[in-house]
């Protein structure tokens, strides 16, 4: 009797759709969405904005560092989706304890499709929505730099 052995090929190689689909829509968005803020420059390329009730000093003070970052999130990894839930769950979070001011590192886009920085623009128009966001600014390059963004918080009432 022959011993017959069945060899199958090898499946090829598994294709991430759902994550490439994802980046896509996310650049896609970023990109040719519609403007969610109008940020203004200073000092380069630097993205800031500020609450118009807000005085100019709190913004600069924000700037250099002088108020306490309470809290972080880091979107390393996530998608736009993703992103979106743990922004605005971490928000929530923020105002339950009573955080004034935080940090949210959206990251540099080295690994995004185009080296864009895609959640980047996501997360400051997010912010711009948001009635409890006073005012935000990048990060100084100890904390992240172009790949962060403190944000200043109202207080709870």
């Amino acid at each position: 009797m022959w011993d017959r052995v069945h060899h199958e090929p090898p499946l090829p190689p598994a294709i991430p759709r759902q994550h490439l689909h994802d980046e896509a829509a996310a650049l896609d968005e970023s990109l040719h969405g519609p403007t969610l803020i109008d940020l203004y420059l200073e000092g380069g390329d630097e993205a800031a904005w500020k609450h118009d009730s807000l005085p100019k000093a709190w913004l600069r003070d924000l700037r250099r560092g002088r108020w306490v970052t309470q809290d972080k999130l880091d979107l390393h990894g996530l998608n736009r989706d993703q992103a979106r839930s743990a922004f605005v769950t971490f928000l929530a979070e923020c105002r339950h304890h009573g955080h004034r001011c935080v940090r949210i590192v959206h990251g540099k886009g080295l690994s995004s499709p185009g080296r864009e920085p895609v959640l980047k623009k996501l997360v400051l128009g997010w912010l711009s929505q948001r009635s409890e966001v006073l005012a935000f600014c990048q990060a100084r390059a100890a904390e992240g730099g172009a790949g962060a963004v403190v944000v200043l918080l109202a207080a709870n009432k």
